[in-house]
């Protein structure tokens, strides 16, 4: 019977997609990052084993900005590699440089890498930065920042958010707030201010020259009290107002909320999105904005699926949103290995492709997918 769903699958997706490509990892990851225009990064998460770190140059295929003939490569390729002594939950490439940054257990410190040069295919540590009393606090969450220098913004809790200067090491902010509450998320806005996402879903927002603690929404709607939230910031498409990000959150038991920075407090819309069971925690959930097509959105994390939503078509009175487009190929790949169903672990946009999208799952599988523009879920 499974075996009979996979086919069948397999020969509806020659009209669900302009493109499907499906590998396997060694091991799974929890990270997909962007290196450039043509290679992303990922690493393992597993708690007992060193945890390989790959830089995989795309399928030539998928790098061409136009229709091309029978290409040689179709598989991804290891540019370079590394190992790391401790589970990687969380990876950002520093901007316009060779450096990467990864957090994770057992503690809040962070490591630094480089991406060697192009006569070399290693990943190198580079250095381990601090910060204080490391095993008392959980993984830090973590956002990369070039601005004069290469930085880091890190943190567990709202009070523990520090900006550090990467190669020198220098502490050069720290939260000023008496906020304690765990950190799911963090982003820099601009070189001089941030956002945190708490996992309770609060939002707190700070300008690194202002002496005064963050702020932002510090309460949740009664209702969603006891769900854990993400959140994925849009910084706008290309001509638009980028001094007014919106940004969606997602709740675990379903709930996405959009917000205008300019009035926290107010949500623009929320809708409730189908999951077949609500998410005991964030460890996979993620959602994130479509870089080229406007409104759009993705979520994953609670089962092998991976939803794309149009948020232009939600009423601003809420209700259950109908997704654009459902990615099921991580539960049929799971079908094929003979194994439990995969929960869908990363997902990513390309940066110019407008419908392409990179997803990973559990069992080890990494897939890069074009939807079909003119299919719609039904």
């Amino acid at each position: 019977m499974a075996e009979e769903s996979a086919e069948a699958w397999l020969v509806e997706s020659l009209r669900l997609y302009n493109d499907l490509h499906v590998f396997e990892l060694q091991e799974p990851t929890r990270v997909i990052e962007w290196i450039g225009e043509k290679s992303v990064c990922v690493a393992g998460y597993e708690n007992s084993r060193r945890n390989e770190i790959l830089q995989l140059l795309l399928p030539q295929k998928l790098c061409v900005k136009e229709k091309q003939g029978l290409c040689p490569e179709r598989d991804f390729k290891v540019e370079r590699g590394g190992f790391s002594d401790r589970p990687v939950y969380s990876l950002r490439h520093v901007p316009d440089t060779s450096l990467l940054v990864t957090s994770g257990p057992p503690d809040s410190s962070l490591q630094v890498w480089q991406l060697a040069a192009e006569d070399t295919d290693v990943i190198k540590s580079v250095s381990t930065i601090p910060t204080g009393n490391d095993g008392k606090k959980p993984w830090a969450k973590i956002a990369t920042t070039l601005a004069r220098t290469p930085c880091v913004l890190h943190g567990s809790r709202v009070n523990n958010v520090q900006i550090t200067e990467i190669e020198s090491k220098k502490n050069i902010y720290t939260a000023a707030s008496g906020f304690s509450d765990e950190v799911s998320g963090l982003e820099f806005l601009d070189c001089n201010t941030w956002l945190a996402c708490c996992v309770k879903g609060q939002l707190c927002l700070a300008d690194i020259r202002q002496p005064q603690s963050p702020r932002g929404d510090m309460s949740v709607p009664s209702a969603l009290s006891g769900e854990q939230w993400c959140m994925g910031v849009n910084s706008g498409l290309r001509g638009s107002d980028v001094n007014a990000p919106t940004i969606a959150r997602l709740s675990s038991g379903g709930q996405l909320t959009l917000t205008d920075l300019r009035n926290i407090p107010k949500p623009l819309k929320s809708a409730r999105c189908k999951v077949s069971a609500a998410s005991q925690s964030t460890e996979f959930l993620c959602i994130s904005w479509a870089p080229v097509l406007e409104g759009c959105l993705t979520v994953s994390g609670f089962n092998g699926t991976v939803h794309i939503y149009d948020t232009r078509s939600w009423p601003v009175s809420g209700g259950e949103a109908e997704s654009l487009f459902s990615h099921k190929g991580h539960i049929f790949s799971g079908m094929e290995n003979g194994g439990d169903f995969p929960l869908v672990t990363a997902h990513a946009w390309h940066p110019w492709k407008p419908r392409m999208l990179l997803s990973a799952a559990s069992d080890g599988s990494l897939h890069v997918w074009d939807w079909a523009e003119s299919h719609k879920d039904s």
